[in-house]
């Protein structure tokens, strides 16, 4: 199950406001992939998205050691793109992640800290 939730601000300061929240929360950003970017380089058009990875090594290095798979999906992935001139954001469940690799109740909860950023990065 992907999670989706309404930005009220634009995909730009969307992005900025999960960066801020990353770092405040002691998380590592690892990229912001900007494929409209990109994409508009080569002279082709897409909405505006882009794409957050960010993640704790003490979080998820625990879940790659005991099931290697889940580096497929780790760092963790927060995709912000215009939907019509709405802003919106989605990400992987933790659920769909823990039950995807048939992690553990420990591992899994390992996971949920996405819940937190994007939620925080949403407050006014």
């Amino acid at each position: 199950m992907t999670v989706v939730k309404h930005s009220p601000w634009p995909v730009e300061e969307t992005v900025e406001r999960l960066e801020r929240t990353i770092s405040a929360k002691g998380l590592k950003l690892f990229a912001v992939i900007d494929h409209s970017g990109e994409a508009k380089a080569r002279g082709l058009t897409l909405r505006e998205t882009k794409v957050v990875v960010f993640g704790s090594p003490e979080a998820g290095t625990p879940v790659m050691e005991a099931h290697p798979q889940a580096a497929l999906d780790l760092p963790l992935k927060v995709l912000v793109w215009d939907d019509d001139g709405e802003t919106r954001l989605a990400y992987a469940s933790p659920a769909e992640l823990a039950a995807r690799y048939g992690l553990e109740d420990e591992l899994a909860a390992r996971l949920s800290g996405i819940d937190a950023v994007t939620d925080a990065a949403l407050v006014p």
